[in-house]
């Protein structure tokens, strides 16, 4: 057979199909997720399959659409693949290199907070999603602070920390990040583009967004303020849109395309869930609405489904709720936590939401439920020292799928 533009020619001049396009990788725990586009230009026949190879030859799968994940792979290692359609008539040239990705253990951190004695912390934990266990010491944060929820982004590299209080009415511009392959101390990012404390942040593997917070004395305003960043690239952050309402003590989390906040307080605890398209700039949209209002919201994602858990005074501590991320509606019921306690904070993997610390009293306790199934929460573990109004990251949350 003769090669045509797209692969090779087969009988009567009928074609393999083009090359895919837009080729990217992500790294996760000893496998990466290859993402392309399909080709407009099928050939003679409709395409039935993807393959992806590393530049070795030494590591394969196949798939019906993007992303198609490689497994096997060693973590540390660095590789770049990729990938061919295929059609009835044979395969297409192979699409461009991704760029370089190293594989690496899931990890989730738990960061800074109240401690014994009321007094802020500048710890980071750090747990291993493979296994459950006892989180182990990661760094320090660059001061000490509270956030009351998840006021951090991250994508398969880096955790991201910005905003909160270093004390009594001492809010933050502050951004920090720490990598996630190298135990150690954050170091700064830049700025958000307003000080504040208790907001709430989510991120695709690129994009990191931050979403409402307040400011005490002597403004003692709460913010509807978006801001967003580019995970990669330290700098300052940029506005992207607008929320609602000015809220804080909201929860955020996502897959990754979309963002999705809730709850949270203004004058009163909030029902309210709003999204945004982490890609676009702009305002929040409407989404639907928790079982009832709450604040303090601990909130993890896989790529399908949000939880929000812990909700704050309205309606029980250790109620955990979930939606359906690519569709709008109302929370529904998916089971409990192990204790009742306010302040606590969430990570996750594409499997696992693990929720870490409380106050009220203050907690050491770490528990987990498997995201896809509903039902009550297991010990997972304990943190290094017990604590609330924590931040957490994670290297392989819902906004990496």
């Amino acid at each position: 057979m003769a090669k045509g533009k797209g692969g090779f020619i087969g009988q009567d001049g009928l074609n393999a199909p083009d090359s895919p396009t837009d080729v990217s990788a992500s790294g996760g725990d000893t496998q990466a997720d290859v993402s392309f586009t399909s080709p407009s230009d099928v050939g003679g026949s409709a395409i039935t399959g993807y393959r992806v190879t590393d530049s070795t030859g030494a590591h394969g799968a196949t798939g019906s659409s993007s992303p198609v994940t490689v497994t096997g792979l060693t973590n540390g290692t660095s590789y770049t693949f990729n990938v061919w359609a295929i059609n009835a008539f044979g395969w297409s040239s192979p699409s461009d290199a991704t760029d370089a990705v190293t594989p690496a253990l899931a990890l989730g951190t738990f960061a800074g907070g109240y401690g014994s004695g009321d007094i802020l912390t500048n710890i980071i934990d750090y747990i291993n999603f493979s296994s459950t266990g006892n989180a182990t010491d990661f760094g320090d944060l660059l001061a000490a602070r509270r956030s009351h929820n998840q006021g951090s982004v991250s994508s398969s590299s880096r955790g991201i920390y910005g905003g909160g209080a270093t004390g009594s009415d001492a809010e933050t511009n502050q951004i920090q990040y720490i990598t996630f392959a190298s135990t150690g101390n954050a170091t700064d990012y830049g700025d958000l583009t307003q000080t504040r404390e208790t907001l709430a942040g989510c991120s695709s593997s690129t994009r990191g967004i931050f979403a409402g917070g307040y400011k005490g004395t002597p403004d003692n305003t709460n913010y509807n303020i978006i801001d967003y960043i580019t995970i990669a690239s330290t700098g300052n952050a940029t506005d992207f849109g607008d929320l609602l309402n000015s809220i804080r003590q909201l929860g955020g989390a996502g897959s990754s395309t979309r963002g999705v906040f809730a709850g949270g307080r203004v004058s009163s605890d909030s029902d309210v869930i709003q999204y945004i398209t982490i890609a676009s700039t702009g305002n929040a949209t409407d989404f639907g609405n928790l079982i009832g209002p709450g604040r303090k919201t601990s909130t993890c994602s896989n790529s399908t489904r949000m939880l929000m858990g812990a909700i704050d005074w309205a309606y029980g501590t250790n109620t955990i709720e979930y939606i359906t991320i690519a569709s709008t509606g109302n929370s529904i019921d998916f089971g409990d936590l192990t204790i009742s306690q306010s302040g606590r904070t969430a990570v996750s993997s594409s499997t696992y939401g693990v929720f870490g610390g409380g106050e009220s009293p203050y907690s050491n306790v770490i528990d987990y439920v498997t995201i896809a199934t509903s039902g009550n929460a297991s010990d997972w573990g304990d943190l290094t020292a017990a604590r609330g109004s924590l931040n957490g990251s994670s290297s392989a949350h819902g906004g990496l799928a």
